[in-house]
């Protein structure tokens, strides 16, 4: 009687050790992938907020009479004449999520109003103010970011390490280099 036996596939310890190796591999790998995710949202709120203070500085010169706008909605909206806002659409409207971000505009802190939004070139709902304030902070620390980042009239760039909601003055932040 001859015994008939096809050698070919894997054993299951075979099969073990590659899946044991994979698993090594994959848990080197992940954390490495996190923290290269949480930096890239973090390069786009930075990214967020300095298209702002580009957007503010804009309606300022041309539409707000020296005057700010306090909400991305009203940089949102087009001048008279024109089809584009002074923002890109997808930061159109306060507490938009970019990226992993909350992202926000305000008027600062003691604003005086410059222009009333009536008398704006695009329809602004708010009036346009002396300062503004803005600022983007992860809407999970640790996973979709780590850093908050905030801005203002200056046009200087703020982050906190904790990752708290910034606010007006930039209270406990340093300037990012």
């Amino acid at each position: 009687m001859k015994n008939i036996r096809n050698a070919k596939g894997f054993t299951l310890i075979e099969l073990l050790i590659v899946v044991a190796i994979i698993g090594i591999i994959a848990a080197i790998a992940v954390p490495g992938l996190l923290r290269a995710r949480m930096s890239g949202n973090e390069a786009s709120a930075i990214g967020s907020l300095r298209a702002i203070n580009s957007a503010e500085s804009t309606f300022s010169s041309s539409c707000g009479g020296n005057g700010y706008a306090q909400t991305l909605d009203d940089l949102a909206l087009p001048p008279t004449g024109s089809t584009a806002g002074f923002i890109s659409p997808d930061l159109a409207t306060n507490g938009v999520i970019k990226s992993g971000y909350q992202v926000n505009l305000a008027g600062d802190t003691g604003a005086a109003v410059i222009t009333v939004a009536a008398n704006t070139c695009n329809g602004s709902a708010a009036d346009a103010v002396s300062a503004y304030f803005a600022e983007a902070h992860p809407v999970t620390v640790g996973s979709t970011g780590q850093r908050s980042f905030g801005t203002d009239t200056r046009g200087t760039i703020y982050f906190d390490n904790t990752g708290a909601t910034m606010v007006a003055g930039m209270a406990g932040a340093s300037v990012l280099q």
